[in-house]
Formats: structure tokens, C-alpha cells, sequence
């Protein structure tokens, strides 16, 4: 990095890549790729990489991590710990609507969070088939994700 522009690094649009365990690469293909929508990458016969709408997740075979419902979200308990994403509003709403046609069991249906607040959201938590928990933000503008 150079010293002169420390920060400027941090400004710079980066893609994030999350490797954890799914117990079958079959139902995580099925999810990641029929339900979600995700495109495939490369893949072994015991790891597959998919493109999670413009990040890299790579799901290996093996035990998922363990979760407990202690994350409060309004007056509900959510898994933690999860991962996710942010999107914008109409795309949440699409994949919202993908997932609802699939009978995907949510943890949290989707819903709004600090409606008319700044940081206004809608949020959803769902889980793959190896329970590995997820949640889905969605903002009218992304310049409202850290609004306080």
C-alpha cells in the first residue's frame, strides 16, 4: 500500500470471499445455484465455488459451524453467527419473491426494519440445507447502509 494515500485503498470497491462446510454439495448446488440464482465457478469433488451476486464463496465439504439464536433483530432471535449481503431495493424484493416461490423456510420473513428512520431497511434470514444462516438487506439507496 502506498504510504502516501493509506486510505484510499479502503475506498476502492472489493469483493469479498467467504470458504465455509456444507454437508452435501449436491442440495449446495441446488441452493446456491436453482434457488439463489448463484453462477457456478471452479469446483472439486469436494469444494465448489459460486459467484453470491458479485462475491466469492467457496462451500466445502464438512461440518457448518455451529449457530445459536442469540442475535436480536427487533423483537426476534436470529442465528449468529451469519453472513450475508446488501442490495438494493428492487433487487431484494426479486430475490425476496424467488425465495417465497421456492418455499424457502425463513428464520425471518422478509419484512421492514426502522421504517422512516435513517438506516430505513428490509432484512430476511433464511438458512441453506446444511444450516448455514443468511440474511438479505435491502436499502432504497446503498448510501443509507451506515445512516445512524
Amino acid at each position: 500500500m502506498n504510504e502516501d494515500t493509506p486510505n484510499q485503498a479502503l475506498h476502492t470497491r472489493s469483493l469479498f470471499h467467504f470458504a465455509f462446510h456444507v454437508r452435501d454439495l449436491d442440495d449446495a448446488r441446488r441452493f446456491y445455484g436453482e434457488v439463489l440464482g448463484c453462477s457456478e465457478g471452479r469446483s472439486t469433488d469436494t469444494w465448489v465455488d459460486f459467484d453470491f451476486f458479485s462475491h466469492q464463496i467457496s462451500l466445502h465439504l464438512g461440518e457448518p459451524f455451529p449457530t445459536t439464536r442469540t442475535g436480536r433483530v427487533g423483537d426476534h432471535m436470529v442465528p449468529m453467527p451469519h453472513f450475508g449481503l446488501v442490495l438494493l431495493l428492487p433487487q431484494w424484493r426479486a430475490l425476496a419473491l424467488r425465495l417465497e416461490t421456492a418455499d424457502v423456510d425463513f428464520v425471518l420473513q422478509p419484512q421492514v426494519r426502522f421504517e422512516g428512520l435513517p438506516g430505513e431497511q428490509w432484512t430476511m434470514f433464511f438458512c441453506d440445507p446444511s444450516g448455514n444462516p443468511i440474511e438479505v438487506k435491502g436499502f432504497a439507496s446503498l448510501d443509507q447502509v451506515y445512516a445512524a
